[in-house]
């Protein structure tokens, strides 16, 4: 038997259990940044290594849109007056993300849309090769959010040895087969590209939220840069991981 709770519980860890259900027990106002990876709509039962696996299958996207609206809007009522989401999407539904901000926040909202490129992956002779993600992000307010310019190397002759603040493209490899920071999970984000995210959109101190947490890559980044966390996901097996994930994680990074 399921009993579910409405009672609030402390804003940091991990807990399991459908978002929708938890982010009820969040108080209005309390999350600094919301970064959301949900399912892609794939069409796929996505399959990682030690055989962790979910399902992505949507018979329509309008099923995919009647999952995710109401989640994001409970993540939307969450975020403090300077807070910020951030939905990590490609192409079957970053259009469908972005009409759906602007409808719950305003278009005035909109900050940005990430690319992410990562390079890997097959090609095709019908089209151009897809070696990108999307992230949208969208702060709570039009007139104030927090955000950190991230530093990243200068490639110019002019500017070699110096850093430069971050396009909106974000160049950072995706995770290998044989990376030694897999863990498993299908659809695991390189801790190198959380770290960015959650550095440049939330305080010191802040608390991150990740409300379909995964292995816990998110959840990985803000303990190393010094912000609080709060994660949900509805399958034991990605607690589970997350947990041991947080257990053994390096000493906080300035």
């Amino acid at each position: 038997m399921i009993v579910t709770s409405t009672a609030p519980f402390p804003l940091e860890g991990i807990h399991q259990g459908d978002c929708l259900d938890l982010l009820k027990r969040l108080p209005p106002g309390s999350v600094d940044l919301a970064y959301l990876d949900p399912p892609f709509a794939t069409g796929r039962r996505l399959i990682g290594r030690e055989g962790l696996a979910f399902d992505d299958h949507w018979p329509t996207m309008e099923a995919w849109m009647e999952f995710i609206a109401p989640r994001i809007r409970a993540v939307v009522a969450s975020l403090t007056n300077t807070g910020s989401i951030l939905v990590h999407c490609d192409w079957r539904t970053s259009h469908h993300v972005r009409f759906l901000l602007d409808d719950l926040l305003g278009p005035q909202c909109f900050q940005n849309q990430l690319v992410w490129g990562y390079g890997l992956g097959g090609s095709s002779p019908k089209r151009f090769a897809r070696k990108h993600d999307d992230i949208i992000w969208y702060s709570a307010r039009p007139d104030a959010w927090y955000f950190e310019p991230p530093m990243v190397p200068a490639t110019s002759n002019r500017m070699r040895g110096r850093l430069k603040k971050a396009t909106d493209v974000l160049d950072v490899p995706a995770l290998n087969n044989m990376a030694k920071e897999r863990n498993g999970w299908p659809t695991q984000k390189p801790l190198a590209l959380l770290e960015i995210l959650v550095r440049a959109c939330a305080p010191e101190d802040g608390l991150v939220l990740d409300p379909m947490c995964g292995s816990g890559t998110t959840l990985v980044a803000a303990q190393n840069t010094r912000r609080r966390f709060l994660g949900f996901d509805r399958c034991p097996d990605a607690v589970t991981l997350a947990r041991s994930r947080l257990e053994t994680v390096d000493a906080p990074r300035s």
